[in-house]
């Protein structure tokens, strides 16, 4: 009877609160390591594609429309942009276990900024476009609402 007792006594202390919780945190750090090395791939990636970009379109070939190659540059500039938001989101979550929300906001708007320097206005519809910029706004009330609030607690 003891050793079941004994048993039942190490089922409850590692069902406790604080165990489950602490179980919790050590997954959600796990997740966030293989995360950010899966990020980090994503960001090499990423780079890799805009040098060879630059070299094949700017310096070794200049034939096309040189405004298009720019609108490619700038979309395969902001992709590393916003891998490093994220890859710096997931650093931030495994120093402090927190999400820093401003930095979530900041990618969303790279995110924006990409679609709208990308955007192709002969083949896309004017809603679209009054969409992306209702999304702008929101993200940009939201930006200065999360830093203002910031500010304020911080001093």
């Amino acid at each position: 009877m003891t050793k079941w007792q004994d048993l039942c006594k190490q089922i409850r202390a590692a069902s406790s609160d604080e165990n489950f919780l602490k179980i919790l945190k050590q997954v959600g750090s796990f997740n966030a390591k293989i995360l950010s090395i899966a990020m980090i791939v994503v960001l090499l990636i990423s780079v890799v594609e805009l040098i060879v970009f630059l070299i094949n379109q700017i310096l070794l070939t200049l034939s096309g429309n040189p405004s298009t190659t720019l609108i490619e540059l700038f979309g395969l500039f902001l992709n590393v942009l916003v891998a490093l938001a994220v890859l710096e989101n997931i650093t931030v979550y495994l120093k402090r276990h927190v999400i820093q929300v401003e930095l979530v906001i900041t990618a969303s708007l790279i995110v924006i900024a990409r679609k709208i320097i990308i955007f192709d206005a002969k083949s896309t519809p004017n809603l679209y476009l009054g969409g992306l910029a209702l999304i702008v706004a929101a993200l940009s009330f939201c930006y200065w609402l999360v830093r203002r609030t910031n500010q304020t607690h911080s001093s």
